[in-house]
């Protein structure tokens, strides 16, 4: 891997901190890249498929403040071969522009697409998603990007806050070729940002007007508890106020921002104080996110009805499960299939936390399990600080609480809380490596390729499967994935072949089926190659093997490099 001005070091090896040429926020990044157990040489896995529905669409407050401005900056840069990217506040692309095609072909063969993840943990050191961390302008020239297909690239990466709440929405980039790079990138990011800034808080005055004068009219009519409730605001009246504590507001928050099939609908639910009551919810014209809702206690058979299906749901909630493995053996994936029983499904991710700070995490969390319905899905227990967990943990007991399904790495490496979380998940699955699974490669890679072909006749040659099947995958299934999506743009139709394949998944399996120790030994030295980039009197030493031995080895095992 390399460094900028001169700056020596080996591959996946993070920039000295202090040394010259290299700022300290790259040094920074490329260690938290490191931990997150990415490595530079992988093809880039954007997971966009699965962003594709929960990315900021068209109507969000994000986009509608954003799109005039970026189309009155695009329009400046014509002819500049610059890119626009703009990402939400989960670090997904909403929108990109690309003057320059090759810019295009380029995000189209990393998949930097609609729906595509750009966070630091997923694709490494990148103007978007340290800007998120960092929370700042953040600039990452060719190769200060952790990942080496990303060194081909100069971008500036600025975050935009909401004038009001300060949250972050989302990030604003401006991307081009390394030897296109312009110092120019960075005030013209941070003048669009302020303009759409500026867009988000006159969006927001707007919005409030709206429902302030839907509040005033409904609350003037009688005077039953009303809350009115927007994007970053809730009404409420006395009423409202007596009747409802702060956990009821959270959850009839959620229930209102919920996606609905009609303007109004009725919804049934039991308060903190057991109060059973019937919520009006109507949405308000002209507020983004705004819904009035008004609350009935209710009484008699109707309260009976309520109760009872409190219980029935509270009689038939199991313990937590818990799905462990490595990092991307498709502990997520699993964990949804898991929950296809009881939707909606609300996914909590370690991301928020670390972004939006851990009372946002809480307060999403404690509004998720109040719901009382669905699955709430902990993500990475053990990338939670313990404050979090104990909050997960105080309501594994509750009497009445969605399914609970945490993941987290191999359950032998917890510890703490996250290790006493995992003992009260009594149902449990361990999913194992890709690579202790090699017969199953051939399968998934084949079902990965009809999902990301788009229906394109094109299939896996025998010489790729057997290629795929001898690798060690170090990124379990995300990185085969990445690697699926680098062979599908390859070629519209046919068989795909191993010079399609990115160059380091190249080597073939040796003639014959390997022993376990042989696959072992295969696995060893290919790492050690892959760390020493390609330098076999490197990998040579880190063995402890001469060198005519290493290559006795990589002949018997049939090791290309």
């Amino acid at each position: 891997m390399r460094r900028t001005s001169g700056a020596a070091a080996g591959p996946g090896l993070p920039p000295a901190a202090g040394a010259p040429g290299v700022r300290e926020e790259i040094a920074s990044s490329w260690r938290r890249v490191r931990l997150a157990g990415l490595d530079p040489a992988a093809p880039v896995d954007t997971d966009a498929d699965a962003g594709v529905e929960t990315v900021a669409d068209v109507g969000s407050t994000l986009l509608r403040g954003a799109v005039p401005v970026l189309e009155d900056l695009e329009e400046g840069l014509r002819g500049s071969r610059y890119s626009t990217v703009l990402v939400d506040r989960d670090c997904r692309v909403a929108r990109r522009w690309c003057d320059d095609p090759r810019l295009g072909e380029a995000f189209d063969s990393l998949d930097v697409r609609v729906g595509a993840s750009l966070l630091e943990e997923r694709i490494g050191t990148n103007a978007l998603g340290t800007a998120m961390v960092a929370r700042h302008g953040v600039a990452v020239h060719g190769s200060e990007h952790f990942v080496e297909a990303l060194q081909a690239f100069s971008c500036y990466g600025h975050p935009i806050r909401h004038p009001l709440t300060k949250r972050i929405e989302g990030v604003l980039d401006l991307t081009a070729l390394r030897e296109q790079a312009s110092p120019l990138l960075a005030p013209l990011v941070s003048r669009a940002v302020h303009e759409i800034e500026q867009r988000l808080l006159d969006g927001s005055r707007a919005s409030e007007k709206s429902l302030l004068a839907a509040f005033q009219g409904a609350v003037g009519l009688r005077r039953r508890p009303i809350l009115a409730v927007g994007e970053d605001i809730v009404l409420s009246n006395h009423a409202a106020q007596d009747l409802l504590s702060p956990a009821d507001v959270a959850l009839l928050r959620v229930l209102a921002d919920e996606p609905q099939q009609r303007d109004q609908q009725a919804i049934e639910l039991t308060l903190e104080s057991g109060q059973p009551v019937s919520v009006e919810v109507t949405r308000v014209s002209g507020a983004r996110r705004g819904a009035l809702l008004r609350v009935d206690k209710v009484s008699g058979a109707l309260a009976r009805a309520v109760t009872t299906r409190s219980r029935t749901r509270r009689d038939r909630v199991g313990p937590p499960r818990l799905v462990a493995g490595v990092s991307g053996s498709g502990r997520t994936t699993r964990a949804r299939a898991l929950a296809a029983d009881h939707l909606p499904v609300q996914v909590m991710r370690p991301a928020t936390a670390l972004l939006e700070g851990a009372e946002e995490w809480a307060r999403q969390f404690e509004a998720a399990m109040r719901r009382g319905s669905g699955t709430v899905c902990v993500d990475g227990i053990d990338l939670l600080p313990d404050a979090l967990l104990d909050v997960v943990t105080g309501w594994v007991d509750a009497p009445t609480r969605p399914d609970l399904v945490l993941t987290s790495g191999p359950v032998a490496g917890l510890q703490g809380a996250a290790a006493t979380l995992a003992g009260m998940a009594t149902r449990r699955e361990e999913l194992v490596p890709l690579a202790a699974r090699r017969q199953d490669v051939p399968e998934l890679a084949a079902s990965m390729l009809r999902e990301v072909a788009g229906g394109r006749p094109v299939h896996l040659t025998p010489r790729v499967v057997e290629a795929l099947c001898a690798q060690a995958w170090p990124g379990n299934l995300r990185e085969l994935k990445a690697v699926v999506v680098h062979l599908a743009q390859a070629r519209s139709t046919g068989g795909l072949t191993v010079d399609d394949l990115p160059e380091q998944y190249r080597s073939g399996a040796p003639a014959g089926a390997l022993t376990a120790l042989e696959q072992a030994e295969r696995d060893v030295i290919v790492t050690a190659l892959r760390d020493a980039g390609g330098v076999k009197v490197r990998a040579a030493e880190a063995l402890g093997l001469s060198r005519t031995t290493l290559y006795a080895r990589m002949r018997a095992l049939r090791i290309n490099g």
